[in-house]
């Protein structure tokens, strides 16, 4: 299969790339750099020069496709509610390209608020929720409706793993390293779940090869792993206290990610593992931070 991907040179992309191209399949990857061109080249892929804003370069990529993994995203959260516009018109443009054509199109979303406080499994749909302006699910559902066998993978909130530098791992190292401290929200009993990179680029290509139209894969190898427990991993890797922080003053310690550091999300793979024999097997979230990956 020719595979069309965007986000081909991130740091799950190059694990997605990687995972086609030894599966036998034929990788053109989304480039806009001539970086990020050499990066495709020397892994074995063709070039396709754009970026997610260039509509044409989106067209043009899905039409000489079989198929198409959209892992791409502009994670600029000073601009969110405009990336996330920037994101479903990509997913739109696409989804007119493959409309009728019964060509796989995988789109990335995430598990963290598909059913906060509670174990989200791929069955719950939620609501959309106007306050939260990333669309990819409900956008994805609407290119199914077209004809397209599009379905969405719902990614950890920490994907993790070697050269992990723009993640949630690495924003808490930071602000631990800032305040010499690492801490955790009231007594740190909020759940994230968890995915390394090479299996989450597994399910990818899975997913890739047997969706169905609105079909939800859920990239969670870990379904919970408490905050506290993170934060105490940081802290011994880099020799600080570890501190719990009062919910009234997260926001001064954790600035903008304090949504994301108190959010409790503990997320199942069950129904994903049984429906396409994806069965993680690389190291955990708290073995990477453990090794020494984040703060070397």
């Amino acid at each position: 299969m020719r595979v069309f991907v965007t986000g081909a040179t991130g740091f799950i992309g190059t694990a997605i790339v990687q995972e086609l191209i030894k599966a036998g399949h034929q990788v053109l990857g989304l480039a806009r750099s001539e970086e990020s061109a050499n990066k495709l080249i020397k892994a074995g892929a063709e070039v396709h020069r754009g970026d997610l804003e260039d509509l044409d370069s989106l067209r043009s990529g899905a039409t000489s496709s079989d198929g198409v993994i959209h892992a791409g995203f502009i994670h600029d959260f000073t601009r969110f509610q405009e990336v996330c516009q920037v994101d479903k018109t990509a997913i739109e443009t696409i989804g007119k390209v493959l409309a009728g054509s019964n060509r796989p199109f995988i789109v990335t979303s995430g598990t963290a608020l598909v059913s906060p406080g509670k174990l989200a499994t791929e069955e719950i749909i939620p609501p959309f929720n106007p306050h939260f302006p990333r669309a990819s699910e409900h956008t994805a559902d609407a290119v199914a409706a077209l004809g397209v066998r599009a379905g969405v993978i719902r990614l950890s909130p920490s994907v993790h793993g070697q050269d992990d530098k723009h993640g949630f791992v690495p924003i808490l190292v930071n602000i631990a390293r800032e305040k010499g401290v690492s801490a955790y929200i009231g007594d740190g009993q909020n759940r994230w779940n968890a995915v390394h990179r090479l299996d989450a680029a597994h399910l990818y290509r899975l997913a890739l090869e047997n969706v169905a139209p609105g079909a939800r894969f859920h990239g969670s190898a870990e379904e919970a792993i408490t905050f506290k427990s993170i934060a105490e991993a940081i802290g011994n890797q880099m020799n600080i206290p570890v501190v719990s922080v009062a919910p009234e003053a997260a926001a001064e310690h954790f600035g903008w990610f304090s949504h994301f550091a108190a959010i409790d999300c503990p997320a199942s793979s069950e129904l994903t593992q049984e429906r396409l024999s994806w069965h993680p097997m690389n190291s955990t979230l708290l073995a990477d931070i453990e090794n020494g990956i984040y703060t070397k």
